[in-house]
């Protein structure tokens, strides 16, 4: 199916600084699964008090951050589909996230998420576009930062994390945290230009030979 770049996407925390939405001078981003790439991986993450972050990605964050990369993070979220969470709880875990990042000096600059799965309950019961592997998320994103796609990189700890990026243009890394201590194994994985211990050692090579700054 093809993606519109706004297609059922629904975002959080978005920042509105010019210098990450200046069409005028479009620049590479950072593209971040959450779970099992920021956070700890946890079966259907529904209370903040469970949100824990993976040791060193706040300070691979912030060295993002201070290279004037835009920090792009886009997220399946169906335990909203299942009833585990409402999108206010999620909006708090975000909020709590953001807090955790903050106390480290590193900053996310916008939150993009899909509630919906094919056999979740009522109006979140669906198939959508922005659902990894799908690049509805990546090109919402795009959209709105002024983000050039081909120059950007996603790191993701699953096979359609990379799909997802490789979707919107992007270049893609995995990581070996959260389900890629699994899925890493897979011969699909493959696919990924790059797999790295964690976001740490993802960040080494961004900045080292994906994205100059």
């Amino acid at each position: 199916m093809t993606a519109q770049p706004t297609d059922t996407v629904k975002r959080h925390l978005i920042d509105p600084a010019p210098r990450f939405r200046d069409r005028r001078s479009p620049r590479p981003a950072v593209f971040l699964d959450r779970d099992g790439v920021i956070n700890e991986e946890v079966h259907y993450l529904s209370h903040v008090d469970e949100l824990k972050l993976i040791a060193g990605t706040a300070s691979a964050i912030r060295r993002l951050n201070e290279a004037g990369i835009p920090v792009i993070v886009v997220t399946n979220q169906s335990a909203v589909a299942r009833g585990y969470l409402t999108e206010d709880g999620l909006f708090e875990i975000h909020q709590a996230m953001a807090g955790l990042l903050a106390r480290e000096k590193a900053s996310v600059q916008g939150i993009y998420y899909s509630p919906y799965h094919p056999d979740g309950e009522g109006a979140y019961r669906r198939d959508s576009t922005c659902r990894k592997p799908e690049a509805g998320m990546l090109l919402a994103a795009a959209d709105e930062f002024a983000i050039t796609l081909s120059e950007s990189v996603l790191v993701g700890d699953r096979i359609n994390d990379i799909r997802a990026g490789h979707a919107a243009g992007t270049r893609a890394i995995m990581v070996r945290t959260g389900h890629g201590a699994k899925e890493t194994q897979l011969p699909d994985a493959q696919e990924a230009d790059f797999i790295a211990d964690d976001l740490a050692a993802a960040v080494d090579h961004i900045l080292g030979s994906m994205i100059a700054n």
